[in-house]
């Protein structure tokens, strides 16, 4: 076996947690080594947030150029050229990774590619892409391990090599029929795109409603937009078994409301959850405990059950979200430098990236029910904000939730234009702990989205 290495800090993921802490600690003298498998610098810049975002902005300039005669404008038929919007991608992507990489150097933090397991605590054995292995020793230990796309039991589909978002956005063909399994963010985010980009699209959810923890309305816009759009959806529906290998061909057995029936499509796409990444890397050598859903066990400090060793991210069981993973990072390193902060009542936004988006922070009033919480509601339709229809975007709608026995904010929901925007502003006036009647009474510019507030909240009576 190599010799052992000793660092003062040793992280195990690249992630957003991962490469932040590994760059501050370095930046502040420590010794720091970053094992990373293959993606430098997470999942996000490589083959999911950014990305996604991406390949999603080219099909929203698809379905304007759809519209070009709404809008004044004349042109002849269009076609996609899947290879240039792979070229975009990859373009966006090659200039993130040439950046972390130029961080890494500048922070005096190593970064060495390889597979890292645990042979003892706060010890990594790690088999280097580029062969061979080293071993290495960390006086504390950071781990980001992430996830992975889920692919469930039904009969046939791991044998139908289906797409996940990963290969799915790396496509520099388009797909003739794409059958989408799973109902939440991904499915959600990229059935839309590739119907834009001329797929035929399918998606089959298990739930009775499209973004199944958020409102009814909400599942309810999704579903009539997805319609609208000429996206076949089929919810409360089960796959019984596949058939095919997606590129090739696929044909799914499928059990509905209605009773059984056969779909035929080009490939299939899996999005049906995630798993973390905690397998089968000696977390056990490690004292590092993991719960029955394959997360870390950590503390509301993210610390583990080994001394010296903290989780973040989503193999710690926070939120699935790139912000979240960087504020675990922040609450990890203020603790190191004698603060005590934690993960309790954070307040955590986010956004769907559908075309119109959704956005959401706090209760929706699904959870208020549910934890018995009396609230008000103040909703109107996107049409009465007047720059929707500057921009001829006048689907969706937006409502807040106000406690019943106080004007205090609860939670936001947006779906429209701007979502994210909007719900940015009622995020900062409920971390200010402000009451509405702020964002009712505020002068905001004409004609904003954020003027909507003046109205939303404007017949609201003050409790």
């Amino acid at each position: 076996m190599s010799k052992t290495e000793a660092y003062e800090v040793l992280v195990l993921g690249s992630g957003a947690s991962g490469k932040s802490i590994a760059w501050a600690m370095a930046k502040a003298g420590k010794r720091t080594a970053v094992v990373e498998r293959k993606l430098i610098g997470g999942a996000c810049p490589n083959v999911a947030c950014l990305p996604s975002k991406n390949v999603i902005h080219t099909a929203k300039v698809a379905s304007l150029f759809e519209r070009h005669q709404e809008f004044g404008i004349r042109t002849g038929p269009i076609t996609i050229d899947m290879e240039g919007v792979y070229r975009r991608k990859r373009k966006m992507v090659d200039d993130l990774i040439k950046l972390h990489l130029d961080l890494y150097r500048s922070s005096g933090a190593e970064l060495i590619l390889g597979e890292g397991r645990f042979i003892e605590p706060s010890t990594l054995q790690v088999a280097l892409n580029e062969g061979g292995e080293r071993v290495l020793a960390g006086e504390r230990v950071f781990l980001d391990l992430g996830t992975h796309a889920t692919i469930p039991g039904i009969p046939g589909l791991n044998e139908a090599k289906p797409l996940t978002h990963v290969e799915a956005l790396d496509l520099e063909r388009l797909p003739e029929h794409l059958i989408v399994l799973g109902g939440g963010y991904v499915s959600l985010e990229l059935a839309q795109a590739l119907r834009r980009l001329g797929s035929r699209v399918t998606l089959i959810a298990r739930e009775p409603q499209l973004a199944s923890h958020e409102d009814a309305d909400v599942g309810e816009s999704i579903l009539e937009l997805f319609r609208d759009e000429g996206i076949e959806v089929l919810l409360s529906t089960e796959v019984m078994s596949i058939k095919g290998v997606s590129s090739e061909g696929v044909y799914l057995e499928v059990q509905t409301e209605r009773g059984t029936r056969m779909i035929e499509g080009s490939d299939i796409l899996a999005a049906l959850g995630r798993t973390p990444n905690t397998r089968e890397i000696g977390l056990d050598r490690a004292g590092i405990d993991v719960k029955e859903s394959g997360h870390i066990r950590v503390n509301e400090r993210l610390e583990t059950t080994a001394p010296n060793v903290w989780a973040m991210g989503e193999c710690a069981g926070s939120p699935y979200f790139t912000h979240v993973a960087w504020d675990d990072f922040r609450i990890v390193y203020a603790n190191l430098k004698g603060g005590n902060r934690n993960t309790r009542d954070r307040l955590i936004p986010f956004c769907l990236f559908i075309d119109p988006p959704l956005a959401r922070v706090g209760l929706n009033e699904t959870q208020a029910r549910a934890s018995n919480i009396a609230y008000r509601v103040a909703s109107m339709p996107m049409a009465a904000v007047l720059r929707t229809r500057t921009l001829s975007e006048p689907r969706g709608f937006m409502k807040a939730l106000i406690d019943a026995h106080s004007d205090r904010i609860l939670g936001f929901t947006a779906f429209g234009p701007e979502a994210g925007e909007l719900m940015g502003t009622v995020q900062v006036a409920m971390l200010a702990g402000q009451r509405y009647s702020l964002l009712r009474d505020a002068v905001f510019t004409h004609p904003t989205m954020t003027e909507g507030f003046n109205f939303l909240f404007g017949d609201m009576p003050s409790a």
